[in-house]
């Protein structure tokens, strides 16, 4: 008999060709499963079954879905990761004999592992239009009797993504529902370094019960994530930089005669391997594939004695700033939240539609800026030009528009690599001059100044020079740590101190402040 896809949530229960069967310690409970949580709402709910190898426990996990579950999903789906077991056939066999038109069986063509198996199941629930999917284990290692309690926070708009914690206390805690005491460590010490790195405070990370908001998955790109067992870390990390919300909901700890395929040693490497490349990509150390959309070549530089904060302390607030050369826009919104009045100009600005520019200006940086309304000639109290000098063939149309739109008591501001620091004069004597990303030598710098040729060059148009100032060696960019990082403050007062005793050697960057 098939399942009616709707009832009156106070009707008596149809009888069940697929038998519902909960555990013990749910009957009670199960029994009282409350119809209004079970309610889809109107979202298409996808149940999504990851199973290899699980000819002794699927029949089980199946039965143990409540009726009022049954009722409220749209599909439930086997996903078969190429088993060497009879996983698929047993499956199809379910299948054939209830005659249940929700249930559907998929078999991967091969082994595509934990997380490839993951991202097929999230592939087929996002291009099937679904709302929400809920992840379930084939193996019986999660409670499908709570599969409500999972989906019904995202139901009710309250998170993106819900994930159950056996560490919550609700169901007695992981150590009474026999999860291992050396698992238990594990988790825990694994759980506290994760959220001290990410800036989360999740009771559990590596539980692989979890709903999803099908929308939010969509804007995640899964693509590069691995196919082992970290995936399920390495979503949480692209769920948490993207900004969805994360709700956690207590489930009980089941440890049966499963198969454990988890090597713990080389799976706390991984989470290990997996943060620290999400670390160093999002703080623009060095790019990796599964993270690389968060990769931002020229970031703000955080530290003492960077760019960006003497930029910062130069321009001050209350100044109507032009910031030649916007990209994406970060520095500049910057500006703006210290109550500068920021017009962005750039040859292909990126951003600026979070309304922090008073305008945008697109124009070929090579040709100057004669887009600028002359209108608006000396209508500025701070101009900014950031590492855009040494990209240019010919930079004295950009110099010339600057002095046109200075006010008569405005100041150029403006820095370029240093390109006598010590690294190219090591690269040079061993015989290299090898070009990079990135850096002095980015690939993309058609000039090299020394703090006496770029001198020149801004008289030469017109300025006097008022200040000349040396970055230090942007120490982030090498090592990822955060701006407040005592070991950061100490290093940059370190090299700021090199600096200080020999500028032409040791700066990274020359700044220059100019008048008319």
């Amino acid at each position: 008999m098939n399942l009616p896809t709707a009832t009156p949530p106070h009707e008596t229960l149809p009888r069940l060709t697929l038998p519902f069967e909960p555990l013990p310690q749910f009957r009670q409970s199960a029994l009282e499963e409350s119809p209004e949580r079970a309610d889809n709402c109107g979202k298409r709910i996808g149940i999504f079954i990851v199973a290899y190898n699980a000819i002794t426990t699927l029949d089980r996990v199946l039965k143990r879905i409540t009726p009022d579950v049954w009722r409220n999903v749209e599909q439930v789906v086997v996903f078969d990761d190429a088993s060497s077991d009879a996983t698929y056939e047993l499956a199809v066999g379910i299948q054939a004999m209830t005659r249940l038109p929700k249930l559907r069986v998929l078999k991967n063509p091969r082994n595509l592992g934990y997380g490839g198996n993951q991202k097929a199941g999230y592939r087929y629930f996002i291009e099937q239009g679904f709302d929400i999917v809920v992840l379930l284990h084939g193996d019986g290692q999660y409670a499908p009797e709570l599969l409500s309690h999972m989906y019904a926070p995202l139901v009710r708009g309250e998170a993106d993504a819900v994930f159950g914690s056996r560490m919550m206390k609700d169901f007695g805690g992981p150590l009474k529902g026999g999860m291992p005491l050396y698992k238990y460590a594990g988790n825990r010490l694994l759980t506290v370094f994760e959220n001290r790195a990410l800036g989360l405070n999740l009771t559990e990370f590596h539980s692989g019960y979890r709903a999803y908001n099908v929308h939010a998955l969509a804007q995640i790109r899964l693509d590069k994530l691995t196919n082992d067992f970290h995936f399920d870390t390495e979503i949480i990390i692209k769920l948490h930089h993207q900004n969805f919300r994360i709700k956690e909901v207590p489930i009980p700890t089941f440890y049966g005669d499963e198969i454990c395929r988890v090597n713990g040693m080389k799976y706390a490497r991984a989470i290990v391997h997996a943060v620290r490349r999400y670390t160093e990509t999002s703080r623009a150390v060095r790019s990796y594939p599964e993270y690389e959309e968060y990769f931002v070549p020229y970031a703000i530089k955080r530290s003492r004695y960077s760019s960006h904060y003497y930029a910062s302390r130069l321009i001050g607030t209350g100044q109507r700033v032009l910031e030649v050369g916007c990209g994406d826009g970060a520095f500049g919104a910057h500006l703006a939240r210290a109550r500068n009045q920021v017009t962005g100009v750039d040859s292909d600005p990126k951003a600026c539609a979070d309304g922090a520019y008073e305008n945008v200006v697109r124009t070929d940086l090579e040709k100057g800026l004669a887009p600028i309304s002359p209108k608006s000639d000396g209508a500025f109290d701070r101009i900014l030009v950031l590492d855009r000098l040494e990209h240019l063939r010919e930079p004295a149309a950009l110099l010339e528009d600057c002095r046109r739109l200075i006010g008569p008591r405005g100041k150029l501001i403006l820095s370029v690599p240093n390109g006598v620091n010590f690294t190219v004069r090591l690269m040079v004597l061993f015989g290299m001059f090898q070009y990079s990303d990135r850096g002095i030598l980015d690939w993309s710098h058609l000039r090299f100044f020394t703090a006496k040729t770029i001198r020149k060059l801004v008289e030469k148009y017109g300025y006097r020079v008022t200040a000349t100032h040396f970055t230090i060696i942007p120490v982030e960019r090498v090592i990822p740590m955060r701006p407040e990082s005592g070991l950061l403050r100490l290093a940059s007062h370190f090299l700021r101190a090199l600096n200080v005793i020999a500028p032409g050697l040791f700066a990274y960057e020359i700044i220059l402040v100019a008048e008319r």
